[in-house]
């Protein structure tokens, strides 16, 4: 089923404010809350299509890649090898961990009446994401490329395995969950008493307690490292977007799942060509004997140069298409176009006989036509404005 667009989901318009947001997505948690709606699926799915929603619309970078690309630029369409664009995908344990911010702290951990008395199993330990910023060349930006980084980051430790403990066995039951990562506490909400689970805070969720520290790691789990990680980058990408390389980031402590890599693009300036969307702009600098008597000249491409016909009186501002010489467009919907705007070089200093020549042409019939056609359009203008 195709998602509804976020603005939709929370009921606020596209320029809604930060504060309008919030206040939002606060009235659709509450009312599509699990404890509020016991065994209702279709109120736990708006909840978490809520949750999303306000994820994507209240951080700044994400609502500016939504509002520019929708949900394809949130969902990575198309499937990037690895990774794809940032964003959705929730759990309902990410929404309740997040929930402090809108309530004020107020709902903990995992709630009772959602899926039949809260998370039970053992907390998973997920490692920082890393950022990087890659710089593209037109011609990568066009054709999509593959870069290969070596990227400095935490990894799992060898000698424990990344669990922290000695030999990576040297483990005990946590004494205060009882091995299960979780506890249980009754709490006052907007709804009444409700029983909560939450994380353990002497455990952290794992349900172990090291008893001896491995000696390489000092029980972190963790060491510093490094690792060379290959990059693909789908064509048509732009300045300022963020591919996700997944389990690509620092390695979790004590074991677990490793964050992601954030990859930040940078575009690296043409030196004839100026990107605009998907299409192309070039500067067309031609003389006054060609403008007059037309000519071909060469337009720089993406991966070359192209011949382009100039018609004899081709006048200045007028714009040159070369359909489909752009850049892709990252979702497959075609290829923009170079767009050639005439500029016409006027010499700066005359010979006595160039002035000559220059106002014999002046008096000719066909200068005079062209005098009289610009008056008559400045005439038109005025007239406009009276």
């Amino acid at each position: 089923m195709a998602k509804r667009d976020y603005y939709e989901v929370l009921g606020v318009s596209r320029d809604a404010s930060a504060d309008e947001i919030k206040k939002a997505y606060r009235q659709a948690a509450i009312k599509y809350h699990p404890d509020k709606n016991p065994g209702d699926k279709e109120a736990e799915e708006k909840f978490k299509e809520a949750a999303e929603a306000y994820d994507v619309l209240s951080t700044p970078e994400k609502k500016a890649r939504y509002d520019q690309f929708g949900h394809e630029g949130m969902n990575g369409a198309g499937g990037f090898g690895g990774g794809g664009f940032s964003g959705g995908g929730f759990t309902m344990e990410d929404i309740f961990r997040n929930f402090g911010d809108i309530f004020g702290g107020s709902f903990g951990g995992g709630f009772s009446g959602f899926g039949g008395g809260g998370s039970t199993g053992q907390r998973v330990n997920r490692g920082s994401d890393l950022r990087v910023k890659v710089k593209l060349s037109l011609k990568e930006i066009a054709e999509g490329t593959v870069k290969k980084l070596k990227i400095n980051k935490l990894i799992a430790c060898d000698k424990c395995h990344g669990t922290g403990a000695k030999d990576g066995t040297a483990f005990s039951t946590c004494s205060r969950c009882g091995g299960s990562g979780y506890v249980t506490e009754v709490v006052n909400t907007f709804f009444g008493r409700t029983q909560t689970t939450g994380v353990c805070p002497q455990c952290h969720g794992t349900g172990k307690m090291i008893s001896t520290p491995c000696d390489k790691c000092h029980g972190e789990g963790v060491v510093k490292g490094s690792e060379v990680v290959e990059i693909k980058i789908p064509a048509g990408v732009g300045e300022g977007m963020q591919l996700s390389v997944s389990g690509k980031g620092n390695a979790a402590l004590h074991g677990g799942v490793n964050g992601d890599l954030l990859v930040l693009i940078e575009e690296e300036k043409h030196p004839e060509l100026e990107r605009d969307g998907n299409d192309l702009l070039y500067n067309l600098n031609i003389t006054v004997p060609t403008a007059l008597l037309g000519g071909s000249v060469e337009i720089p491409t993406i991966d070359g140069r192209a011949k382009v016909k100039i018609e004899p009186g081709t006048q200045a501002g007028q714009v040159l298409r070369l359909k489909g010489k752009g850049i892709p467009d990252i979702n497959g919907y075609g290829r923009g176009d170079i767009l050639a705007v005439v500029d016409i070089s006027v010499p700066s200093h005359l010979s006595s006989a160039e002035k000559k020549l220059v106002e014999q042409l002046a008096e000719s019939p066909s200068f005079a036509k062209a005098e009289k056609k610009r008056q008559n359009i400045f005439d038109r203008m005025r007239s406009f404005f009276q």
